[in-house]
């Protein structure tokens, strides 16, 4: 770890506080930006849910018409 903390240190020409302090935040955004998509592929999932029960609804009141016309 150390060994590597100094490479980068030296080729990105900063210090090591510098490095570790951006290194912190890009890890803090890196942790939003995934619990980010996790919380909108659940909201996907509970519209997609919900879209289907109500075309379900639609297409049986539509079959209900349908039954009640034909009479």
């Amino acid at each position: 770890f150390y060994n590597t903390l100094e490479d980068m240190v030296k080729t990105l020409d900063t210090t090591k506080s510098n490095l570790i302090r951006k290194a912190v935040i890009y890890y803090k955004d890196a942790l939003e930006k995934e619990r980010l998509k996790e919380q909108i592929k659940s909201a996907s999932f509970n519209v997609k849910q919900e879209s289907s029960k109500i075309s379900q609804e639609f297409e049986y009141t539509l079959m209900m018409d349908y039954n009640v016309s034909k009479r």
